[in-house]
């Protein structure tokens, strides 16, 4: 297993909302709390651009002030990591070719009596 490059970007896919969201981060590891993801330092695209892409601008809204965000691991499709950012997007989940990840959740036992 190679070691994670200090600049590393990572482009997070995920389901949010009936909508598919794709995100880049500079961090992502396994939560303290079980089940989730932690994605921390988002990355977004520069404001230096003609084109104004209107599912950016809402992520950027919406997590800004974020400095780390807890993303379930069921909803989780893909993390690559990838040498630099893109433009982050949120499409329609409807009709794609993305699934989620099948997840049966873990049911607890009670404890057997002596």
């Amino acid at each position: 297993m190679s070691e994670t490059p200090v600049d590393a970007i990572y482009k997070i896919t995920f389901y949010n909302q009936r909508e598919v969201y794709e995100i880049y981060a500079r961090h992502v590891f396994q939560s303290d709390l079980w089940g989730f993801l932690e994605v921390e330092e988002f990355v977004f695209g520069e404001r230096t651009k003609v084109i104004v892409d209107p599912s950016e601008e809402k992520l950027k809204t919406e997590f800004s002030g974020v400095k780390r965000s807890f993303i379930p691991m069921q909803s989780v499709v893909r993390i690559d990591e990838v040498e630099k950012e893109g433009a982050s997007k949120i499409m329609e989940a409807g009709g794609s070719n993305i699934s989620p990840f099948p997840y049966q959740a873990m049911a607890a036992a009670k404890p057997k009596k002596d």
